[in-house]
């Protein structure tokens, strides 16, 4: 077996399963997960394209080519901030609209799911989901990645 033991085999497999769903799909929902994705960050403020891309740890051309998308649609805008050469990106009316509708669809589809994960609480899934990702981000940089 190329796993040092069981645990982390089953580890490894929880962590594929929540990859390969299709955790972005909602009946309803407006907005294409990538968009959602940039009005997430949009939300909590202006962003330029490169914040984007480090934030999203994409390639540039792969956020500037989403962000087109979404200007396209009408969800995000650019504007000029003075004295900086590049233009900020922030969420149109219509993309805090679509973002809020899918965000419910999101919100009610979390409480299904704590509804049914007893005993397990919310809570509790945070906390250690916080705790994973900051120690995978350590050693990562670590690893000089």
């Amino acid at each position: 077996m190329p796993w040092p033991s069981q645990q982390i085999h089953d580890i490894v497999d929880e962590l594929l399963r929540l990859n390969r769903r299709k955790i972005n799909t909602f009946a309803g929902a407006v907005l294409e997960a990538s968009a959602f994705t940039i009005l997430l960050r949009l939300w909590e403020g202006p962003r330029t394209l490169r914040e984007l891309s480090v934030e999203l740890e994409l390639e540039q051309s792969t956020v500037n080519r989403q962000v087109n998308a979404a200007i396209k649609h009408g969800y995000v805008e650019r504007f000029a901030v003075e004295g900086s050469a590049s233009k900020m990106l922030r969420p149109t009316e219509a993309g805090r609209a679509a973002f809020v509708h899918d965000g419910n669809l999101r919100a009610d589809r979390l409480r299904r799911v704590f509804d049914d994960l007893a005993p397990g609480r919310p809570e509790v899934l945070l906390h250690e989901l916080r705790a994973y990702n900051d120690a995978y981000e350590r050693a990562v940089r670590a690893e000089g990645l």
